[in-house]
């Protein structure tokens, strides 16, 4: 099944989600990014929304414009940050500064070599991160595309594809679940 049956399969109470997805998922309305970076953000964002057909369908469109290293890229990023938004979400949220103070003792070498682009792989983590509810992890991510001279405008751009994306896969879910 490609997007745009998915897109089809959306239920009428989530018209908005067609438009949407439509949106985010090209330049124009993700203002900032490429269409690669579009990509690499909407896969991991797929992958951490956890609906199998949508993961698919946007596998395959974004293999139309990103390489096979930087796809598997973003897969780092969505599986590696979902180690690590539960982790950092955990010592961030309990109220014992100590954890802080603790090595964390998770491997984490992927994020040293992820492949593709180092920025395409924070806006892809940073995303992640969105879904997966991690301040702490969002903070750092925003301040290291900070640092690579990235503004505020193509980060926004990546939030608001993890917004849709995950959106998405709730309600295609949901409608699977009603029959």
């Amino acid at each position: 099944m490609n997007l745009a049956d998915l897109k089809s399969q959306l239920p009428d109470y989530a018209k908005d989600l067609r438009l949407n997805l439509e949106s985010v998922l090209s330049e124009g309305g993700a203002p900032g990014l490429s269409q690669k970076q579009i990509a690499v953000i909407a896969l991991a964002c797929a992958i951490a929304a956890r609906y199998k057909p949508l993961t698919a369908a946007i596998n395959a469109e974004a293999g139309m414009h990103a390489s096979a290293e930087e796809l598997n890229g973003a897969r780092v990023a969505a599986t590696i940050m979902g180690m690590n938004n539960i982790y950092y979400r955990f010592v961030h949220l309990v109220d014992e500064p100590e954890y802080g103070t603790l090595r964390a003792g998770l491997r984490m070498n992927a994020m040293g070599n992820p492949g593709g682009d180092k920025v395409d792989f924070e806006l892809a983590c940073l995303a992640v991160s969105a879904i997966n509810g991690c301040g702490a992890c969002l903070a750092s991510h925003e301040k290291t595309l900070r640092k690579h001279g990235l503004s505020a405008q193509p980060i926004q751009s990546a939030a608001r594809i993890a917004t849709v994306i995950h959106a998405v896969a709730v309600a295609l879910e949901q409608a699977d679940a009603a029959g």
